[in-house]
């Protein structure tokens, strides 16, 4: 019986910090594009070569 008052206000607070991290990664726009980086990964990147150096002529 002492086990159970220890461990349902453990298992309140666990759920009660899960909660607000749900809650805070809704406010910041965690879960805003979920397809976008599905996407992204299959679309190449169009990386121009650096132009040459100049080097000045003497």
């Amino acid at each position: 019986m002492t086990n159970l008052l220890m461990l349902i206000p453990v298992a309140l607070a666990l759920g009660g910090i899960g909660l607000a991290a749900f809650l805070w990664a809704l406010k910041s726009g965690q879960f805003d594009d979920l397809d976008g980086a599905a996407h992204r990964i299959l679309f190449e990147d169009d990386d121009l070569p650096a132009p040459p150096k100049q080097t000045p002529e003497a």
